[in-house]
């Protein structure tokens, strides 16, 4: 009776390694960078908006400060096309490159404001003056408003952003970059609120040989067939997240039978979010939350003080 008690215990404790990477079915409506058509990207304004607009997952990327700090933001060098300089002047898309995050420490990075021009690719985004957020401000202040006003836990799916001539020069080796996202999301949530995604086949290998308890999701922009793909990753993700206009209604059934969710991005036009939908995808990632909850994809979020 003992040993069949320490089998059950011992069963019991392993079962999230075992189930980590299996199929949840639920329909998944992602923030892409927070709400970037509403509000400036990959800031914490975005990410609480996106609460309030009821999405079920908080999406976004991660870079490295020269001092070790994860920093929230879509390119590892501060973008002209949404930043400016800590003088408060613009700068061209030629020497952005040269303005590298992994070469600032943390307190340089927090003086470059990208914010305040907005971005003409979302004209209903509002401009608000605001830094790039680290991860961790980021994790508190969105429990902070789940705990306080939305009551409902999402999930976050976080990309590491790297590419093999990158290494080093723009952001850690993938080992490196992996162990640093680890080691700080497990200080804050549990890992089954947690999904890893990457372009970059190296950070999702890493992840399933070091830390197995946690979803991935492999990130897909080339043409490539799903079979190809997962043989260049070497095992089957939790989740395909494939550019929106590469899927299929017959492609997404293929993955339903590998067990995949399917998850695609960046799905901003009402009519395209009703056609994927239509495909019988698991979700999807995009700019506007509202868009989404017009069609209760969301969920649906009352806030304090209102009706």
């Amino acid at each position: 009776m003992k040993y069949a008690l320490l089998f059950f215990l011992f069963i019991i404790s392993t079962t999230p390694l075992v189930l980590a990477q299996t199929y949840t079915p639920k329909f998944d409506v992602q923030g892409h960078r927070g709400a970037r058509g509403l509000r400036p990207e990959n800031t914490i304004p975005a990410f609480l908006l996106a609460l309030d607009s009821g999405v079920t997952t908080i999406e976004l990327d991660l870079a490295v400060t020269k001092d070790g700090q994860l920093i929230v933001s879509h390119e590892p060098w501060m973008s002209a096309f949404i930043c400016s300089d800590p003088s408060g002047k613009s700068f061209d898309e030629k020497s952005e490159m040269r303005n590298d995050i992994h070469q600032m420490t943390y307190e340089q990075v927090k003086q470059w404001d990208c914010g305040s021009k907005g971005n003409p690719n979302f004209p209903q985004q509002e401009k608000l003056s605001v830094a790039k957020p680290l991860l961790s401000d980021v994790i508190v202040a969105v429990e902070n408003h789940i705990k306080n006003y939305t009551r409902y836990e999402v999930d976050y799916n976080i990309e590491i952003k790297s590419l093999p001539e990158g290494d080093n020069q723009f952001h850690p080796k993938p080992d490196v970059f992996s162990d640093m996202v680890f080691n700080l999301i497990d200080q804050y949530l549990p890992l089954d609120r947690v999904v890893i995604q990457s372009f970059d086949f190296r950070v999702l290998k890493y992840w399933h040989e070091k830390y197995p308890e946690v979803r991935l999701a492999a990130l897909v922009e080339n043409k490539k067939s799903v079979a190809e793909n997962l043989n260049d990753l070497g095992f089957t993700p939790s989740i395909y997240s494939p550019y929106f206009k590469l899927l299929t209604k017959e492609i997404v059934k293929q993955l339903h039978q590998k067990k995949m969710r399917v998850i695609p991005w960046t799905v901003n036009e009402p009519a395209d979010m009703l056609s994927v939908k239509g495909m019988d995808v698991d979700g999807f990632i995009t700019d506007y939350p509202d868009r989404a909850a017009k069609f209760k994809r969301t969920l649906n979020i009352q806030t304090k003080g209102k009706k």
